[in-house]
């Protein structure tokens, strides 16, 4: 009987930012998710008011992205992989 385990590849910019003492996690604008979705995420993954929540999703609406979140590349790790499973498109800075 074998164990199967997944692998993941990391880039040089991933391994770098491990080192850094801070690290962001970026939201970007889709053309996929509602507002209220969006909102509803931040609430609840974050610990954003309503109405933080409702100007991150402007922001990320009219400027493109924002930054959601600061901390080690680990935390911001464990947010992207949440939110990315809420359906949202976030990144690692």
């Amino acid at each position: 009987m074998g164990v199967q385990i997944e692998q993941e590849a990391f880039t040089l910019e991933e391994i770098l930012a491990t080192v850094r003492s801070s690290n962001r996690l970026i939201l970007w604008n889709d053309e996929v998710n509602t507002f209220d979705h969006v909102i509803d995420c931040l609430m609840k993954h974050l610990q954003y008011s309503e109405g933080q929540a409702e100007q991150i999703a402007w922001k990320v609406h009219t400027e493109g992205k924002c930054a959601v979140l600061e901390g080690s590349f680990t935390e911001m790790e464990i947010y992207r992989k949440i939110l990315k499973s809420e359906g949202l498109t976030v990144s690692v800075e």
